[in-house]
């Protein structure tokens, strides 16, 4: 009986190692997550800037094309 207690003792330290282990890796994840959340955010202005630059220096081009 006292072997099995053993074991079982043995198994809910594990199981508590792996909880303690994997909020860890949640908590890592999480973080990753937010932070990519904000860099594609960066991404997604900065893509749109340069759609803005792009699209005015078009519109300048087509100015001095039909100003010839």
């Amino acid at each position: 009986m006292h072997e099995e207690f053993d074991a079982l003792e043995s198994r809910l330290h594990d199981v508590a190692a792996l909880c303690s282990k994997l909020r860890l890796e949640n908590q890592s994840l999480k973080q990753q997550q937010a932070s990519l959340v904000e860099e594609r955010a960066r991404l997604i202005e900065k893509n749109e800037t340069a759609r803005s630059k792009v699209e005015q220096m078009i519109v300048r081009l087509k100015s001095l094309e039909a100003g010839q």
